[in-house]
């Protein structure tokens, strides 16, 4: 396989990146001088070495000093530690943060893939997100209840199943204290996703979920 072709399909197996746009990449890249190329691998070297996930959320996060390798949300005692929001992406957590309305934690669960019906929770982080429920205190954040579990995922077909799998999960678990969980109210339309919402749909379904 030559250069080209085996550059673009790799570009090709980018999210929402079709065969055309890596195409586009590949000769944009072959018209930058070598100093340009170098700046891009060294880029994509230092991500995947000094990028790391966070211990409780999974959130991606850069901070070398962090203890007990927890991203600044999951650290930050002024976060509201009884709710915890769970997102499909990274992408998701971002949006939502952006909007600066929501003062909680954060759990990223993951995306199913497209066999999701027949894998069921295997393509997504349940039982993980179980155990941080039930046990906050192993991953280094103060011994507490979460009080309400808000179900923030992505109003698509597999997004639906992926809610009602997290919500049948988590009346599982024993809480001494009663556990309230809601969804994002309506506003975002059905097949849409967390990212692109505007912040005033996005606040507007975060105050009426239920």
């Amino acid at each position: 396989m030559d250069s080209i072709k085996k550059l673009a399909e790799l570009f090709a197996k980018f999210p929402t990146i079709g065969h055309r746009t890596a195409n586009r990449f590949v000769f944009y890249l072959i018209h930058q001088p070598k100093e340009k190329i170098d700046e891009l691998v060294l880029a994509i070297q230092d991500l995947k070495k000094n990028v790391k996930q966070c211990n409780f959320c999974f959130n991606p996060f850069e901070n070398s000093s962090s203890e007990n390798n927890l991203c600044e949300i999951c650290k930050n005692p002024a976060r509201d530690r009884s709710l915890l929001c769970v997102v499909e992406k990274e992408n998701d957590l971002i949006t939502i943060e952006n909007t600066k309305k929501y003062k909680g934690l954060y759990f990223i669960i993951g995306e199913p893939d497209g066999n999701f019906a027949k894998n069921n929770e295997k393509t997504i982080k349940i039982e993980e997100l179980k155990e941080r429920i039930k046990n906050s205190y192993k991953f280094f954040l103060d011994k507490n209840d979460f009080s309400e579990i808000i179900i923030a995922i992505n109003p698509t077909v597999e997004g639906k199943i992926t809610s009602i799998l997290i919500e049948k999960s988590l009346k599982e678990i024993y809480l001494p204290n009663a556990l309230k969980i809601t969804h994002l109210a309506k506003g975002i339309p059905f097949g849409g996703e967390l990212e692109y919402a505007d912040e005033e749909t996005l606040e507007s379904a975060f105050e009426g979920r239920k």
